[in-house]
């Protein structure tokens, strides 16, 4: 069944009781200023026995369409559930969101350094106590991200082949796309699984950007999935989506063959035909221009929206291999 039975919690020396509403902080560690750093953990816990939910974004600080997404669950009161309990952490990195920087200060990757220890690295430190404090309770949870380097992700949720639990979890869910991913070691959804607990993950948008269309997709996903796991509060409306999530095993890169101006012909989320055009790529002075045709059909799950790319750069993200829906 569940991990915790109706009884009291508690995370990080703080009890949270049937019923209970409290925002914990999470201070690790302070700033080179000596200023304390809080990281606000969110708890609603319903007085009727359910799961653990954790909705987390930020854990790259410059990725803010994840933390707008997770804050819309706040502010709408989705996370006040009708049974179980809902945690919430906006934002993992604070450090990161602080410097508008997707690493923590020592330069690390925070998505890269899980399970942690106790006396390593900054980032190191984050994860063990992340791991240690919050996830031994936790039964579902989805970590929402978005694209790095410029580069938009279309709406997706990623996750591990041959996890019939988390397949169901993603056709509930159903975020225009879903694409099988291998778990990254150092991972916090690679820790997680670890510890048994059922982790989406969310992409989409890109970094130091909000995207409406994105948070509403997050935000109508989450509400979908609360309501399968029959925690959503009766007087929140679920959005029935227009058509069954797609499944992509198969994708590939389509890199910069010079470098130059990238002009994107806006085909994200679009399905597109071998030899289509999806952008064109110039020189500043007039001399050519260079035309980046889809290889295959399929879908375009990612875009670069730098103006300047160099030879060899990732500028398109196509599926070639169509999983069909989720059905």
């Amino acid at each position: 069944m569940y991990k915790t039975k109706n009884k009291t919690l508690t995370i990080l020396g703080e009890t949270i009781l049937p019923g209970d509403s409290k925002t914990i902080n999470m201070e690790i560690a302070k700033l080179h200023t000596t200023t304390k750093l809080k990281i606000p953990i969110i708890v609603e816990s319903s007085k009727i026995d359910g799961p653990v939910v954790l909705f987390s974004a930020g854990i790259h600080g410059d990725e803010i369409n994840g933390i707008e997404i997770v804050r819309q669950i706040i502010i709408q009161k989705i996370n006040k559930p009708k049974t179980g309990t809902i945690i919430c952490i906006p934002i993992v990195n604070m450090f990161g969101f602080v410097n508008k920087s997707r690493e923590f200060p020592d330069g690390r990757d925070l998505n890269r350094v899980f399970p942690g220890s106790k006396t390593g690295s900054l980032a190191s430190r984050f994860a063990y106590h992340i791991l240690k404090e919050i996830m031994p309770i936790v039964d579902y949870a989805v970590d929402f991200h978005a694209g790095g380097a410029s580069r938009f992700n279309a709406p997706q949720i990623r996750l591990t082949l041959n996890n019939p639990t988390l397949k169901k979890l993603a056709d509930v869910f159903n975020a225009p796309f879903t694409l099988y991913s291998k778990n990254i070691a150092g991972s916090f959804r690679n820790a997680s699984e670890k510890l048994n607990v059922q982790m989406l993950l969310f992409e989409g948008g890109k970094s130091l950007d909000i995207n409406n269309k994105i948070a509403e997709e997050g935000v109508n996903g989450v509400k979908r999935l609360l309501f399968h796991l029959k925690m959503l509060n009766s007087k929140i409306d679920v959005t029935a989506p227009e058509n069954p999530t797609i499944y992509i095993e198969k994708s590939v890169w389509i890199r910069a063959k010079c470098s130059g101006l990238l002009h994107d012909y806006n085909t994200i989320g679009n399905f597109v035909k071998k030899g289509v055009v999806l952008g064109i790529i110039t020189d500043p002075f007039g001399k050519f221009v260079h035309k980046v045709k889809a290889p295959n059909d399929g879908y375009i799950i990612n875009a670069n929206h730098s103006p300047i790319v160099y030879e060899g750069d990732a500028i398109y993200h196509i599926s070639n291999m169509l999983e069909g829906s989720g059905e």
